[in-house]
């Protein structure tokens, strides 16, 4: 179980930030397997912040830390091939309600560390596809291929 910071500096920091080469905003893991081809994208890049519990529009929503943990594994462990480094933190904000109540939100980030090493996604019939990160975009690279796949075109 991970234990909750309070870094409210941090996270204004964080969310100041754009989304781009090396920060994604996520407001919770809907698909495994986007969230795979951006775990290697950030590994075969630069590395990586992925916020979640944080809106588009930098909306801290909070999320349940065991359950996104649990997607963000699941994603790893079934999509990436190899698995890249990944760390977990896990950020606790009190916001005031405007009846003067406390809540506690919960932001997770996920540090994809960058890999000297070729990590591939893997999709559900078993092919492996390089994806790096251009900006805020997760692209697949189709120069780049599995070792000993077979080759494309002709």
């Amino acid at each position: 179980m991970l234990l909750p910071k309070k870094n409210e500096e941090f996270l204004k920091y964080l969310l100041n930030r754009k989304e781009g080469q090396t920060i994604d905003f996520k407001q919770s893991i809907t698909s495994s397997q986007k969230l795979a081809k951006t775990l290697v994208a950030f590994a075969n890049t630069e590395g990586g912040i992925i916020l979640i519990g944080v809106s588009d529009k930098k909306k801290i929503i909070g999320v349940d830390p065991e359950e996104e943990v649990f997607m963000v594994e699941k994603a790893l462990f079934e999509n990436c091939d190899p698995h890249p480094t990944l760390r977990f933190e896990l950020l606790e904000t009190i916001e005031l309600s405007e009846k003067n109540v406390e809540t506690e939100k919960y932001v997770l980030l996920v540090v994809v560390e960058k890999s000297i090493q070729k990590h591939y996604f893997k999709n559900q019939s078993g092919e492996k596809i390089y994806y790096k990160r251009l900006y805020d975009q997760t692209i697949p690279d189709t120069t780049e291929s599995y070792p000993n796949s077979p080759p494309t075109g002709n």
